[in-house]
């Protein structure tokens, strides 16, 4: 049955909104997803790294979840990010996210005790997750953030497990991609973890993108893998360079607060980030806007 869940396409890690008190702002967070399922992207990851997931506890999770599945139709795919540090925790959320409708969980690596996370520890921390999840699992790797890189070898043992069914790979390793992709066979789906390599993970196998820039850029993304699919090479490398320094503007540039910021640019709710993020400056927001254009995400 897992392996059913398509993770062709483009999904972004939705932003979390907060109000001027800084609490989840609900209705703004249902808004955005109903703007959201006009696009072509194929559904949302809920509590990724870009929804400042380690900056929420627990309740606030749930309670954003709660609000995503009422929000969402159907037709897309709703990916929870449930992974903490310990075992029985990220098992826990899980649940949780599938109670309120998620299709499937992306669990990053835990990494807080960053040298003991082996091959072996990996291996049966997942493992056990699988074993118990109502849910797929997407394993997560951001070596930016976590330190830990999950390896090719690891991913493809655990790419045996019925219900482990892909992974969100951000480190821009594409030939760590291919590898694994070649290791798992047809079943197992790879996810590029930003829109700086698109394409370039589609031609080594990839099947989409979880991507921070997809929330503001869904139309573009969404045709290098439709120019991709059919054969339209030069197009989808044309749309997929444009992209470069717009996705370099919302990931390592600006951050969190740089996609907040495009979110309200383009007529959605970005607003606030969480303590300790701070804003962008006037200056920042002004380079993000003209980034923007030059990628043609904005009017000119």
């Amino acid at each position: 049955m897992a392996n059913k869940i398509s993770l062709e396409g483009c999904f972004p890690p939705i932003p979390t909104p907060f109000n001027a008190d800084g609490r989840v702002d609900h209705d703004n967070l249902a808004l955005n997803l109903e703007k959201w399922q006009k696009t072509p992207l194929k559904g949302f990851a809920v509590l990724g790294s870009n929804g400042e997931a380690v900056l929420l506890n627990r309740e606030e999770k749930i309670e954003a979840w709660k609000t995503a599945g009422q929000a969402m139709d159907s037709d897309h795919l709703f990916i929870a990010g449930t992974g903490c540090e310990a075992t029985f925790e990220t098992l826990g959320l899980t649940e949780e996210a599938a109670h309120h409708g998620a299709d499937a969980a992306m669990v990053v690596t835990p990494h807080y005790y960053k040298g003991k996370m082996d091959h072996k520890t990996l291996v049966i921390h997942y493992t056990a997750i699988a074993d118990r999840s109502p849910i797929p699992i997407i394993l997560y790797n951001v070596p930016a953030f976590t330190g830990v890189d999950l390896s090719a070898e690891t991913v493809i043992e655990l790419a045996r497990h019925p219900n482990i069914i892909g992974l969100k790979e951000s480190s821009g390793n594409v030939v760590k991609i291919g590898q694994i992709v070649s290791g798992c066979g047809g079943s197992f789906q790879v996810l590029a973890g930003s829109g700086s390599f698109l394409l370039p993970a589609l031609t080594v196998g990839a099947v989409g993108g979880v991507m921070a820039l997809a929330a503001v850029a869904p139309e573009p993304l969404a045709e290098i893998v439709e120019n991709f699919k059919k054969g339209a090479m030069n197009r989808a490398r044309e749309i997929q360079l444009r992209l470069i320094p717009a996705n370099a503007a919302v990931t390592s540039r600006f951050g969190i607060p740089g996609l907040k910021a495009a979110l309200d640019l383009i007529g959605m709710y970005g607003g606030p980030v969480r303590p300790p993020l701070l804003p962008l400056e006037k200056d920042q927001q002004t380079a993000l806007a003209g980034i923007m254009r030059e990628a043609g995400i904005l009017e000119r």
